[in-house]
Parts: structure tokens; C-alpha cells; sequence
């Protein structure tokens, strides 16, 4: 397998020679029906991926697919899956697909079978939350629990929140809500004191998500919980269970019901299908909804794998994020869900994609002379149009649009106003912004025209279960890694956050000592009143 920079490859510089073409792309003739109706891939779990709304024709496309060749995506792919180090920063593999089920020969490590151990992993916090829910397990007062809440933050928070808000609507109306789900993240303790005050103690079970036991941030809102539940009459140790690592200090540790593992070759932000999205999620749903969304996902890695970018969804949809990244020149993307349960969605994938792919060195730590991740934002529909979508309409900067929609509402509760459903008006929002980002509308008065040309693509399906949710999880996640593979870069690290946790310790030592010996660090603590 081939490593290279892919400015160094022959279909970049054909992609250079038709950077012009996609640059004066004609929406308004060539965004037709029929281009509407043929511009789409099967994605998984019943979604489709549209990208007729992009500005990619038949020859872009095809060197698109040289690009994908030959830097052997795919093949990089299926060794990623098999076992392969593909995190070169810290010399570990990458198994989140392990997860979900096995995609090529058995991943051993160590003489110890990997995948044996995730879906061993996962029958443990499956039945620790068929115990809970059926009253096996309660509370120091020997109260049922009726609420969970997860204390972690980044991939320990983003994901597992963004999935449960995006199900909770659809486990209501289907009788699968167990548990109420809450989550503490932030060490500001207003975040933790307004958790713990919005609930009975008595009935509520903490997971304490940290893979090494020692982030700063969860540990301290740990005993800033304990120290609630002590004052309540608790015992802590009948309303705690731990998600980390086999060698963390929360491991077979008496401070806790149970502890759940995973190891070092889940990426936090990677890590929703694994013990730190199962336990909540299990808990909050029932395992058996937990393990239709890992369905999902393992349909979507198995569609990764095929080498035609027509026929595999999140190979194509990276390659025209690098067509639009690097050929015409475009720095962010919105990702903009016509779905309120997808509400915190734009956030996980915030974190999924700015954390892996900001990098500005290659795998061997070479500095790059190209761009590689772009800014990623995003919000609900129609929150969005009537908070930034005028810059998005008429900005001097065009920002590639990824749209995700569904045709029926999880609830099926709708009211019929002015001769349509809310739904039905949702969709049809979605159709028109869609057209008039690409068509756009000219105007004698130039404060009303609007000059189109605005990308976007659209991944849609029939209703947001938890098939589909896997489905549409796997797919961003699999984009992101082949958009790494493209730019030579190492997808699974994240130096680039620890820089200010080395200060911030430097801060908090220099409490007792006076001085940090940094001057301009102990200014900006000083009128911080550290």
C-alpha cells in the first residue's frame, strides 16, 4: 500500500485542469428532474445519497474515481478494517467497525481476539441494563431507577447525546423508552448542578465515561456528583457504573455496580457503537434498539467497501468534499438536518470531522502544502433558515450544504394548517431551499437577487429509526476517514487538544506555588480570579 501526498498524484493535477469547469458550473440548465432522479446512491438502511445538486459532471466524476484509485482508498480501507496501524501518531490500530461486526479475517492483538472481546463487552452492559430495567438493580434506597446520566465530554458526550436525542421521539412512540437520558459534560458546575437538581437522586444511575479514568473534566464532575449524593443520604457506589479502559484506576474498582470496557483502538469521537454509547443507550432504549443501530452502521461499512464510488455513498460523498475543498476552494461545510432529532447531529459531526482531519501535516509529520478539513457547522431546519441562512443565500462566501431529511415524522403526530401537515411543510421548506440555493433568482435591485451556484447534497430515507440512525452515523464517519486517506493524513489522533490541557494543569499547579513562570499566563489567571 502507497502512501503519498496527493498533490503528488497524476488525478490531482487532471482535477487541477478541471477546477475551471466546476467554478462556472451551470445549476440553473443543468440542475434538471431527470438529473434530480439519477444523481443518487443507495447509502444503507433504506437511505439514499443525492448528489444532484453538486457541481460535478461525468468528467469530474471520473477523476474523481482515478483520485480514488490511486491512492487506493478502498484497499486502505479493508486493511484499516482487518487490523492494520492506521493511527502512525500513536501507533494503534483502528477498530471502531469491530463494533458492529467483523468485515474481513479476525482482528487479534496480542493473542487476544478483538472482535471476541467488543461483543463480549457488549452482552455485559446489555444484560447490566436488562438487570436495571428489571428492577435487579436499584439504588442505595432500594428505589427502580428511572433516569440514567452519562458524565463524560467530547467522543464520551457528543455522540451518545446526538444519538439518544435523535431516537428519544421514536422510542415514545414505539413503547421502547426505558430510562429518561441526561448527560453532564462541561466542568463549569452550573452544568452538573442543574443535572442533579432536575431529578430524584434516588432513582437515578450516573456512567462514568473516561477510557484513561483520569480526564480532568469528568473526574471532577464525578465527585462533584458523589459529593451530591452523600448529601442526599446516597450511597455512591449503588448509583455509579464506569465505561473505560482495562487498565484505567475506575477498572474493577469497588467505587462502582459495574465497569464496561473498551480499549485503546476506539477513538473517543468514534466511540458511539462501542460501551460509551451502548451502556447509555441500552439503559435509556433497551439493548435490543441499541443493537439495531449497530445493523445499521455495519450495513453502511459494508457498503464502504465496494471500490466504485457510484456504488458506495460515503466514498462519493468524500470525493466531492475534496473536490470542493481543494479544486474549488470552498472552506466550510453545513451539515443542516430537516429533522429536530437530529438536533445535536451538526455537533457530533462537528467534533468527528474538525478533530480528525485538522491536521496540517501528513502521516509521517511532513508539512502539507494543501488544505485538508474544513470548518463544519450546522442546525436543525427550519431553525436555520431564519438564523444564518442569508449568508448562506447571498454571503460573499459560498459554503457547500449536506441536507439529511426524512418523508415521515417519527411520531406521525401532525396537524393539517392551512391545507398541509407540519411535515409536509417541512419537506417542502427543504425542496425549495434546495433549488434556490443552486438556482437562485435574479433582480434589478441587487439587495434581491441571488446569484445561486450554492452546492448541497441530500441524504433522505423513509422515517429516523435506529437502523437508519447507525446507517447515517457510519456513512459521516467513513467519509471522514477516506477524505484522510485522500490528504495522507492520520485520522485518528488529536494532538491538537492537548496543548491546553499541559497549561491548564501548569495553571492549577501554580495555585499553591504563586507562579506559573509563565507572565502572561498568570496575567490572564489573574483577571480570571483563578
Amino acid at each position: 500500500m502507497n502512501y503519498n501526498d496527493f498533490d503528488k498524484t497524476a488525478a490531482y493535477k487532471r482535477l487541477l485542469e478541471l477546477a475551471p469547469r466546476g467554478k462556472g458550473f451551470d445549476f440553473a440548465s443543468r440542475l434538471t428532474g431527470e438529473r434530480v432522479r439519477k444523481a443518487a446512491v443507495p447509502l444503507a438502511a433504506g437511505l439514499t445519497y443525492s448528489w444532484a445538486a453538486k457541481a460535478v459532471d461525468d468528467p469530474v466524476l471520473e477523476a474523481l474515481q482515478a483520485l480514488a484509485d490511486e491512492q487506493e482508498l478502498v484497499g486502505k480501507y479493508r486493511a484499516l478494517v482487518e487490523g492494520e496501524t492506521m493511527n502512525t501518531g500513536e501507533n494503534r490500530k483502528v477498530l471502531h467497525h469491530l463494533l458492529r461486526g467483523q468485515l474481513g479475517k479476525p482482528v487479534l492483538h496480542e493473542g487476544k481476539n478483538l472482535g471476541e472481546f467488543y461483543a463480549r463487552e457488549r452482552d455485559r452492559f446489555s444484560a447490566f441494563a436488562a438487570a436495571v430495567h428489571a428492577g435487579k438493580i436499584r439504588g442505595s434506597t432500594g428505589k427502580a431507577f428511572t433516569t440514567a446520566v452519562q458524565i463524560g465530554i467530547g467522543g464520551s458526550d457528543l455522540g451518545p447525546r446526538a444519538l439518544y436525542l435523535a431516537l428519544e421521539n421514536w422510542a415514545a412512540a414505539e413503547g421502547k423508552g426505558r430510562l429518561q437520558a441526561k448527560f453532564i459534560s462541561n466542568v463549569d458546575p452550573d452544568d452538573a448542578s442543574q443535572t442533579a437538581a432536575s431529578g430524584n437522586l434516588e432513582e437515578t444511575i450516573f456512567i462514568l465515561v473516561s477510557k484513561s479514568g483520569t480526564t480532568q473534566e469528568t473526574l471532577a464532575n464525578e465527585l462533584f456528583i458523589k459529593e451530591k449524593l452523600i448529601r442526599a443520604g446516597l450511597d455512591p457506589r449503588k448509583h455509579l457504573a464506569a465505561v473505560t479502559s482495562e487498565t484505567s484506576p475506575l477498572a474493577r474498582n469497588p467505587a462502582y455496580l459495574d465497569s464496561f470496557y473498551i480499549d485503546d483502538f476506539i477513538g473517543g469521537r468514534y466511540s458511539s457503537t462501542s460501551a460509551v454509547g451502548g451502556v447509555i443507550l441500552s439503559l435509556a432504549f433497551g439493548p435490543e434498539v441499541f443493537s439495531e443501530l449497530l445493523a445499521g452502521a455495519h450495513e453502511a461499512d459494508q457498503n464502504a467497501r465496494e471500490p466504485k464510488a457510484a456504488a458506495n455513498a460515503a466514498l462519493l460523498d468524500a470525493l466531492i468534499g475534496v473536490w470542493e475543498r481543494n479544486f474549488l476552494g470552498y472552506p466550510y461545510t453545513a451539515i443542516l438536518p430537516y429533522s429536530q432529532a437530529l438536533s445535536r447531529f451538526p455537533a457530533h459531526l462537528q467534533q468527528l470531522d474538525m478533530e480528525s482531519n485538522g491536521k496540517r501535516v501528513n502521516r509521517d509529520g511532513v508539512p502539507l502544502a494543501y488544505s485538508t478539513g474544513p470548518v463544519v457547522f450546522g442546525e436543525p431546519g427550519t431553525n436555520g433558515q431564519h438564523s444564518f441562512y442569508q449568508l448562506l443565500h447571498q454571503g460573499t462566501d459560498i459554503v457547500p450544504l449536506q441536507f439529511v431529511a426524512f418523508t415521515e415524522s417519527q411520531r406521525g403526530d401532525d396537524v393539517e394548517v392551512d391545507g398541509s401537515g407540519s411535515q409536509t411543510k417541512l419537506k417542502a421548506n427543504l425542496a425549495a431551499q434546495i433549488v434556490a440555493f443552486a438556482k437562485g433568482k435574479t433582480d434589478t435591485n441587487r439587495n434581491r437577487e441571488f446569484l445561486g451556484g450554492r452546492p448541497s447534497s441530500l441524504i433522505y430515507g423513509k422515517r429516523l429509526t435506529p437502523k437508519a440512525l447507525g446507517a447515517l452515523l457510519a456513512h459521516f464517519e467513513n467519509k471522514v476517514m477516506f477524505q484522510g486517506f485522500i490528504w495522507n493524513i492520520n485520522s485518528f489522533d488529536q494532538e491538537g487538544v492537548q496543548l491546553g490541557k499541559v497549561l491548564t494543569k501548569k495553571v492549577l499547579a501554580a495555585r499553591a506555588g504563586g507562579s506559573s513562570g509563565d507572565s502572561v499566563l498568570d496575567a490572564y489567571s489573574g483577571i480570571l480570579g483563578v
